[in-house]
This record gives structure tokens, sequence and C-alpha cells, in this order.
């Protein structure tokens, strides 16, 4: 990979990042005014569409990429997606986007702690240890009182579990299918879900806020392309660490556009987290490239 596309893959990963900003920013928005099922499968909707779209593109057409080894586990990983997309939605609206996201961080550290369990993979010493100082962070985000923390708070890691399961099972997947399947019945199988469940919810919306979800439909079609895009170009490993950046977007947006407040325990827990999900990122790295010369993961 040279420097020129590693270089290229970051400014896609930013820009993917700051697209997925303003999808989750739109999402608050509607969400506060409409039911969060509702808001989910009219996106689920436009995701489908585009997921077909983009199949039918492809050589074998839609019936390749629906051709799956596993169809249980793509099905299990498309609704494990779209709750986690309602879980944290909803998060959004209890909590904001500045904490909710704070807290959401974590996931990678979930993931380094679920590798072990779900994939099989060994996690040394030095990555359970930053997973630790990692969740001693979200420990000071959510600032809990008496040892007694609130519900709410609860909503936004029970969303980082949901999608660190989810990417360890795309992960597993890849074994037997490709990455096209994967997202065909990502988008697919959520869509049936969704509407599934908020088809009971419907609404009339105001034209504004159809101009609103428009905007979030392609917002999050937009984001898809740029993140393929970035992955097809550069290393998932050397673009990763700047998915964080996702974090100063959303608190922009939360400050300037929704009133809410930066605490300080919840600026230096996301540096905590942050900085522990980076470490961990650079171990799977360092030892993913050591890993012919055998020695000990860490």
């Amino acid at each position: 990979m040279t420097e020129q596309n590693t270089r290229l893959g970051i400014w896609l990963m930013v820009a993917t990042t700051f697209v997925f900003s303003l999808q989750d920013g739109l999402s608050r928005h509607l969400a506060a005014e409409y039911n969060v099922l509702m808001v989910v499968m009219i996106r689920y909707w436009f995701f489908a569409a585009f997921v077909v779209a983009l199949a039918a593109r492809q050589a074998g057409g839609v019936r390749a990429a629906a051709a799956t080894r596993q169809p249980l586990l793509q099905i299990f990983r498309g609704l494990l997606l779209a709750g986690e997309v309602c879980v944290m939605i909803l998060a959004f609206t209890r909590l904001g986007l500045v904490e909710s996201h704070a807290v959401f961080t974590s996931y990678p550290l979930l993931v380094a702690a679920l590798s072990g369990p779900v994939l099989g993979e060994k996690v040394g010493w030095r990555r359970w240890t930053a997973i630790a100082i990692g969740f001693a962070g979200v420990l000071i985000i959510l600032q809990p009182g008496y040892g007694v923390f609130s519900p709410l708070a609860a909503i936004p890691l029970l969303a980082a579990f949901m999608f660190a399961l989810y990417g360890l099972l795309t992960r597993y997947a890849a074994r037997q299918d490709t990455s096209a399947v994967s997202f065909f019945w990502t988008g697919t199988t959520g869509a049936v879900a969704m509407t599934a469940a908020g088809i009971w919810f419907w609404e009339p919306m105001t034209a504004a806020d159809w101009g609103w979800m428009a905007l979030l439909c392609c917002m999050g079609s937009l984001g898809h392309w740029l993140l393929i895009k970035c992955y097809e170009v550069a290393e998932a490993s050397a673009v990763q660490p700047f998915a964080y950046l996702q974090l100063v977007f959303v608190a922009i947006l939360g400050v300037t556009l929704f009133g809410e407040t930066v605490r300080l325990n919840v600026a230096i827990g996301a540096l905590v987290v942050v900085g522990a999900g980076l470490f961990t990122l650079w171990r799977q790295r360092k030892v993913g490239a050591s890993a012919p010369s055998s020695l000990p993961p860490s």
C-alpha cells in the first residue's frame, strides 16, 4: 500500500466521520419529534435501496450478493445492527450527542475484549491493561455517585456492546462470505426488520422534516460509500484511528446546534477512552505484523 493511498484513505475516513456526524445530528433532531422506530425504518428503506442498487452493478448482480453460505449468521448481524442504530438514536435523545458518543467510543475496547470468546483470538496483558484503563475512562464519563449508575448511562453502553459484537460477527462471516454479501444482508435484513417494527408507529411528518429525512438518508448512503472507498485504497489499521474524529465532530454539533455542554469529566474520560482505544489498535496491528515470527500476543 503506497503512502499516497494511505493519505487518501485518511482523508476519506475524515470525510466519513464528518458525514456520519451529520447523520447523527439529523437523527437526534428527527427522533426528538417522531418515534425512533419510524425514523430508523425510513432510513433503512433508503439504505436497502442503496445496497440493492450497489449489488446490481456488481458481477453476478443481486443473486450473487444474496448467495450466502451462512444465512442465519447474516440475518442475526443485520438484526443486531438495526437494533444498535435504534438504541444509539434513543441515547441521543436521552443523553445528547456528546455524552452518548463519549461512552460509545469504548466499542473498540469491547471488540478487543470479546475477540477471544467470539473469534478465538488471544489478547495479551498489554491490551487487557488498555481495556481496563479505557473502561476507567468510561467510569469518569458516567461519574457514578455512591456506586449507583443512572439507567440512562446504560443506553450508549448497550449500543457500544451491540456494535462491537456486530463488528466481530462481520469478521467471522468474512471467513466464508465476501464483504459485498455481508453488506447486502446488512441492508436488506435491517429494512425488513425495521419495517415490521416501525410501521406500527407511523405518524405524519411535516414537509420540512421530510426534507431533513431525505438529507439523513442521503448522508447515510454517502457515509457508507465513503467508508467502502476508504477501505479500498488503504489498510483498515492505518485509517481506523482517525474514526475517533467523529467524537470531535459530534461535540461541535451538540454544542452549537443543540445547546449541549462538554463537562470536564466527559472530556477527560473521553481522552482516556480514546487513548486506550488507539493503543489497542496499535497493539493489534503490531501483533498482526509479527504473527509469522510466532511472537506471543500482548
